[in-house]
């Protein structure tokens, strides 16, 4: 779309252009500062790309990044990388973390977007690693990325910082797919080894608790899987209706207030019992009159509200309070089998705190639902492990930059996978219209994968990339009922 002939300004108007490679030669620039005198083509995921002769250049030219602002208002930091196209990418940031996730660079300057500026990590890229990036292949993804482990040389990337790796193996990985001539999902599924595509189930996130959301609700989301769609875009429909049905009671019943959304497009109603939020959730799939077509699932995120005694306040968010909202472990494992017995639940992610062990192994052995594993996981292929030999749970909430590249994410879901697990791929509180991981739950077959409401540009890129890919593959099967093993 960016020919040599157009102005540069159409680069930053449509910075997510399609992906399908061109006959036509772009001219590039001889370095990367000169972006502003000659345009270069954005390569991204949004569409595919047919095959191309083996001449397409596979070296990396030139690496160069920058500091960009998420959706929360964040900087974050996003990657340039050029062969004979440009591959951008962008990273994501979590609000509710894990304590074992990969570490996120901050800079740390109070004064300056009060600490959170990513400059170190950007600096990082464009002194320490693009230098040494010089002339690699980008097809290699394993090698490229274990050569930045190596210049990193810590355990949790502390060194050039996660988020400073992660943009550059995205940017990789993009370019591979290019240099190959194929969609970037075809890519990820050679390089994984995956043997079909499928079409993942959307988890979409339609009311916001937990450190999302201003509410009273300590249970960070409720959402809802269309598993007995036909395919992806019917799912998408779905959703979509019952999150507009969802808006309606919500507005009837608390207010226009009430319909305010939260960091992931969720609804935010203030209300406190979670199992009023899942309450709201089964009259809304009624209303819309897809009961028994959509299920329900919960992300917890209980590591926010243990206490130091090792309890649960469910009432976390009002503080000092009376107390009456604090369960042990025991306790909180009997509410969520009551939640499973009294609704369609099909999921709960982190239902205990990511060091409880026993307690994930408890109601692990107790339902017959995925107990996914997300902040215990830090999709870190050591975690998994652990958790395997412990029985702590049945399914990954794979997040890229929880563990910073391509690569162990992808060893990270074929682990789960092959310990009979469930792999959804997962986007994070702090997104930008980067549609990476929906190549990547199709190219890795997860069966499911969770990026918001269907609200929020940040979300739809990722939902509206899946709609391009089914669109183009055509007769490819949606995981439906089978999300948990498809």
């Amino acid at each position: 779309m960016a020919l040599a002939s157009q102005a540069s300004t159409n680069l930053l108007q449509n910075p997510f252009i399609s992906s399908k490679p061109r006959n036509s030669t772009p001219i590039l620039p001889s370095k990367l500062h000169n972006y502003k005198h000659k345009s270069l083509t954005v390569q991204c995921s949004v569409a595919v790309a047919p095959s191309l002769s083996s001449t397409r250049e596979h070296a990396v030219k030139s690496v160069k990044a920058r500091q960009i602002i998420d959706s929360r208002g964040n900087p974050t930091v996003e990657v340039d990388l050029v062969t004979d196209k440009l591959y951008r990418s962008a990273v994501p940031s979590g609000a509710s973390t894990g304590i074992y996730e990969a570490l996120e660079l901050r800079d740390g300057d109070k004064s300056v977007y009060g600490g959170k500026g990513v400059l170190n990590a950007v600096n990082n890229i464009n002194q320490i690693l693009a230098p040494k990036l010089v002339g690699v292949d980008v097809r290699n993804q394993a090698d490229v990325d274990a050569k930045m482990l190596e210049i990193d040389g810590t355990p949790n990337k502390s060194k050039l910082g996660a988020n400073a790796i992660l943009g550059v193996s995205l940017s990789v990985c993009r370019a591979g797919a290019g240099a190959k001539g194929v969609p970037l999902y075809k890519h990820i599924q050679e390089i994984s080894g995956t043997k079909e595509l499928v079409m993942p189930v959307p988890a979409f996130n339609v009311i916001n608790g937990g450190s999302h959301a201003g509410n009273s609700l300590a249970m960070q989301e409720f959402m809802i899987l269309p598993v007995g769609a036909k395919s992806f875009a019917e799912a998408l429909r779905m959703g979509s209706e019952v999150y507009h049905t969802l808006k309606g009671i919500i507005k009837a019943k608390y207010g226009q207030d009430a319909c305010n959304v939260g960091d992931e497009g969720g609804f935010a109603p203030n209300v406190q019992d979670n199992r009023e939020g899942l309450l709201l959730l089964m009259d809304a799939i009624e209303k819309a009159g897809y009961t028994g077509k959509i299920k329900i699932g919960m992300d917890v995120a209980a590591s926010e509200f243990l206490t130091k005694d090792g309890k649960y306040d469910l009432d976390f968010k009002k503080q000092p309070n009376d107390g009456a909202h604090v369960h042990s472990a025991q306790s909180l494992c009997e509410l969520y089998k009551d939640f499973v017995k009294e609704f369609p639940i099909v999921s709960i992610e982190d239902p205990f705190d990511q060091d409880d062990w026993s307690s994930w192994a408890s109601l692990q052995s107790s339902v017959d639902i995925q107990i996914v594993g997300d902040d215990l996981l830090v999709t870190n292929p050591k975690r998994i492990a652990e958790a395997i030999q412990k029985k702590a749970c049945n399914g990954l909430l794979l997040k890229v930059n929880q563990i910073g590249t391509v690569t162990e994410s992808i060893r990270a879901a074929l682990d789960s996978k092959a310990a009979g697990w469930g792999v959804m791929v997962s986007h994070r509180s702090g997104e930008t219209e980067d549609n990476f991981i929906a190549d990547l739950s199709v190219g890795l077959a997860s069966g499911q994968i969770k990026t918001g409401a269907p609200c929020r540009s940040e979300r739809l890129a990722k939902y509206n990339q899946l709609l391009r890919i089914e669109e183009e593959l055509g007769n490819v099967r949606y995981a439906g009922e089978a999300f948990r093993s498809p």
